[in-house]
């Protein structure tokens, strides 16, 4: 059994570790530029599905078929859906045109791994005869089932009407959903992306024997569907800035006026804790000068100042030797780089 006492000793340890820090730390939003950049020559989109099995792969593709348990359609439907929804996503997007899923393309097929690139002589004629000025594709779609077997019990009424359990099997089907997506832009003969989505479902059910339990299972080719949508829609939105949280870690302690703007940097008053901050740039402390220096580094990033906080952070490392400061600016030309790659993906 734990001593309380020392649970106490360990948790006041703790609080006054903290209290004694040096310094807080603060969360916000940011904009990070989307992981697929599309020149802004990209107006017209064509969608091509790669995954069918071609017809010397028949043999391996009939074995998942057969684990699948749902049918020789399964795989082309979740196929069709991962196309669909990416289609319909793209065309949410206002800096398309036309997104067209191009059918009778005649081009080559593949399995369950990324096939050989199509040559650009057939994806430059693809864009040509359909107006396009990129291709997606669907490079392979594959669903590996795998099946695990237990015995049960489950209720079945006998000759009375009566409820009794009796054995039963019981049968979990783990399905792992695998696609992979290129994007052609023939203009620069580039392949600007290439990612694999990997993602698994689980289903079970109950019967008599094996056969029975995996019929018995309800509901797994529409789960197969709807996450197969989920991939399409996903690659999609790979096209698009996100936000995230970032924390950064600012200046408490060393002078009153560091104590007083923590107060008003803790009820939003970040500009009023910035006055405070202002005032200490030229303390003859060199360690608190150095600590302002970083501390106005940081309202500048708060404000969207990367510029000026770069400027801040740098005489906070340069000329106060502040050690947290040159990590920071390191910090900051990242961001400041991906606000520029930002700016221009914004721009299409």
């Amino acid at each position: 059994m734990k001593n309380p006492n020392l649970l106490a000793i360990g948790f006041g340890l703790a609080l006054l570790i903290s209290s004694c820090s040096a310094t807080n730390q603060l969360t916000m939003g940011a904009l990070e530029p989307a992981p697929v950049h599309l020149p802004k020559e990209v107006v017209n989109i064509g969608i091509i599905d790669r995954s069918a099995p071609s017809e010397g792969n028949r043999t391996l593709d009939k074995i998942d078929k057969i684990l699948s348990a749902e049918g020789l359609e399964l795989d082309k439907k979740g196929a069709h859906a991962a196309v669909t929804a990416l289609k319909e996503e793209l065309e949410r997007h206002d800096s398309f045109g036309k997104v067209e899923i191009l059918s009778d393309t005649d081009v080559s097929k593949g399995l369950g791994v990324f096939p050989a690139s199509l040559s650009w002589e057939k994806i430059e004629s693809l864009c040509a005869i359909h107006h396009v000025d990129a291709i997606f594709s669907l490079a392979f779609y594959d669903t590996d089932t795998k099946a695990s077997y237990n015995m049960t019990t489950m209720q079945l009424p006998n000759s009375l009407g009566i409820e009794v359990p009796i054995p039963a099997h019981e049968v979990h089907l783990r399905t792992l959903i695998k696609n992979g997506w290129r994007i052609y832009y023939p203009s620069e003969r580039r392949i600007v992306d290439q990612f694999v989505f990997n993602e698994g479902l689980t289903s079970m059910g109950r019967g008599l024997n094996p056969i029975k339990a995996v019929e018995a299972i309800a509901n797994r080719n529409e789960g197969v569907v709807e996450l197969s949508k989920n991939m399409g829609s996903s690659y999609a939105l790979r096209l698009l800035p996100f936000r995230i949280r970032i924390s950064r870690d600012y200046y408490v302690r060393g002078t009153d006026n560091f104590i007083i703007a923590r107060r008003r940097a803790q009820t939003g008053d970040w500009d009023g804790a910035a006055e405070l901050w202002e005032k200490e740039i030229n303390n003859p402390n060199r360690k608190i000068a150095g600590r302002a220096h970083y501390n106005m580094a940081i309202i500048n990033e708060i404000n969207g100042n990367l510029v000026e906080a770069m400027d801040w952070a740098s005489k906070s490392y340069a000329d106060y030797r502040d050690r947290n400061a040159l990590r920071y600016l390191n910090v900051l030309k990242y961001r400041f780089a991906q606000n520029e790659a930002l700016e221009q993906q914004v721009s299409r």
